[in-house]
């Protein structure tokens, strides 16, 4: 697919030097590094700066904020100097608390360390203010606390596991199983019908918003199967043809959306309430006129997503 590489999280070619994670004395000679940076995970929350265009902060290895710190330091790659991250889940921000208020949490934190503006927060409220790299550094930093967070028991004896290799991996020091980060991989797809494509809604969504039909494919899976079977699953409508488009990770916890395009056969919709609230067919027109903002009944899916780029990609026929 034309520019598939510009989805948001899509990639920034960050040098991710893998070949060191295990070097612990050259990790910790970049540790002390004064070109190094480090930037800062709090419950999810990405340290950045500025207003409309929100770059992640990279702060000094000595920066005070840094010895409030818990758990592994991940080392991300280099960019320049060595890039680090840091969670600081443990503060408490008392009167600056997250308020979740429906579809996501729009409210921002600041540390008292941060003298400059800076301030924690979602990276799924600033997809299309962060660049590539930003966006890269933020959903693999999150991706990994989040893994490590909820990974630290053994998965097969029960024993504590401890993070190595830069935090690219837990060990379980009781068997010796090795446990790596989780990918869970999920199909995300655009269903055509001539000139009208499938969309749908779950339930929770902001009103009127509807996207693409997506799902966790299964064990023993192929992508074209679970394109075809999750649609048929959610709406009734059976799929032929099915290809690949474009992926996008997505660190909310740890997805891999696969977009695809599959080719609708003829059939009735018939939505499975236990899967989505609603389904409809919408053409071009009237998917232009929603994404022009001039159908209060039709949200699409929002800038950032790998909807959006997919809905956008069909409306500008560059599926391609």
């Amino acid at each position: 697919m034309k520019d598939a590489e510009t989805v948001t999280f899509g990639g920034s070619g960050l040098d991710r030097a893998a070949a060191i994670r295990r070097d612990v004395p050259a990790l910790a000679a970049h540790a002390q590094d004064p070109a190094s940076r480090c930037i800062v995970v709090w419950r999810g929350k990405i340290l950045v700066a500025g207003d409309n265009a929100r770059g992640v902060v990279r702060l000094p290895m000595d920066h005070p904020m840094l010895a409030q710190t818990s758990g592994p330091q991940i080392f991300l790659g280099f960019e320049g100097g060595a890039l680090f991250a840091r969670d600081l889940s443990g503060w408490e921000p008392g009167a600056d608390a997250p308020q979740v208020s429906g579809f996501t949490d729009q409210s921002e934190q600041h540390h008292p360390a941060c003298t400059q503006g800076e301030r924690f927060a979602e990276p799924r409220a600033m997809l299309m203010q962060l660049t590539p790299r930003d966006a890269e550094v933020a959903a693999t930093a999150r991706a990994l606390f989040a893994w490590h967070e909820s990974h630290g028991f053994c998965a097969r004896c029960g024993a504590a596991s401890e993070p190595v290799m830069a935090g690219w991996q837990r060990t379980c020091p009781a068997c010796g199983t090795h446990h790596f980060p989780r990918t869970d991989p999920v199909v995300i797809m655009l269903i055509t019908r001539g000139n009208s494509c499938l969309l749908g809604r779950s339930p929770g969504w902001p009103e009127a918003m509807y996207s693409c039909l997506a799902g966790f494919i299964e064990p023993g899976e192929t992508v074209e199967a679970a394109v075809r079977r999750e649609t048929f699953e959610e709406t009734g409508i059976r799929v032929g043809a099915v290809r690949y488009l474009a992926s996008q990770p997505w660190p909310f916890p740890a997805s891999l959306m696969i977009g695809c395009h599959g080719v609708a056969e003829p059939g009735e919709i018939t939505i499975d309430p236990d899967e989505i609230e609603a389904a409809r067919w919408i053409s071009r027109e009237d998917l232009a006129r929603a994404f022009a903002g001039e159908d209060p009944t039709l949200f699409p899916a929002r800038k950032g997503s790998i909807a959006h780029f997919l809905l956008r990609g069909w409306l500008a026929d560059r599926l391609d």
